[in-house]
């Protein structure tokens, strides 16, 4: 029963919100939810590093339970209760192998969204360096041109083919981030109009951060020249 689960989580985490999705795709609404600020260090509380001893969320408890990391979560969560809900591992070993190769390389993605994104939060201006600034810029470039060309050449409306799976779910939080900074989506035709059809899916129309229903992003224009 997913009144047995915990999810320790913050609102502007893509891990967690990965989560929130593959639980809403299972019908395990139900579940204890934990939403905690980053800014005032409640992800460090004794609470949460009596299960997740790196004080980082998401943090997540079934039962007795515990996977803390968002990719073994989401397989969990869909080996644990595979007939309940969507089915978010296709069938077929093909759209198999280009689910869980989207499904990982989101890593890398997430990655060099951050180092442009962080960079620019953390570094004061002053203290930038042009060269590296330049560097993650077109790491990202290359990176989203990179998943433009996947979507285009995929064989259905989602990232794996034509059902919502577990890349979806994955990769969807990351581009959310990158729109919401306001990335072109004249320049990425393909990814906005991935962006766009998925939101509204009820999965992630549920799980939608609730910080960001609150207010803009910091900085909305930062990603609209890349």
């Amino acid at each position: 029963m997913a009144t047995d689960m915990i999810l320790y989580w913050g609102s502007d985490s893509p891990f967690c919100w990965r989560v929130m999705i593959v639980l809403e795709e299972k019908n395990l609404q139900d579940y204890n939810s934990r939403m905690l600020s980053f800014e005032k260090g409640e992800h460090k509380s004794q609470e949460v590093m009596n299960i997740n001893p790196r004080g980082q969320l998401p943090t997540f408890k079934d039962g007795n339970n515990i996977v803390n990391e968002s990719y073994g979560a989401c397989l969990y969560l869909e080996s644990k209760y595979k007939s309940q809900g969507n089915k978010l591992i296709p069938e077929c070993p093909a759209e198999q192998a280009v689910m869980y190769q989207r499904m990982f390389e989101t890593n890398t993605f997430g990655q060099k969204a951050g180092d442009v994104i962080y960079y620019t939060w953390y570094v004061p201006e002053g203290e930038r360096h042009d060269s590296a600034v330049k560097r993650n810029r077109e790491a990202l470039t290359a990176e989203l041109n990179l998943w433009e060309m996947y979507l285009q050449k995929a064989s259905g409306p989602f990232i794996a083919g034509k059902s919502f799976s577990l890349a979806d779910a994955c990769v969807f939080p990351i581009i959310a981030f990158l729109f919401r900074f306001g990335l072109c989506e004249k320049r990425y035709p393909k990814l906005a109009a991935y962006y766009n059809s998925v939101k509204t899916r009820p999965s992630i129309k549920a799980s939608w951060p609730p910080t960001w229903l609150e207010s803009q992003a910091e900085n909305p224009q930062l990603l609209k020249d890349i």
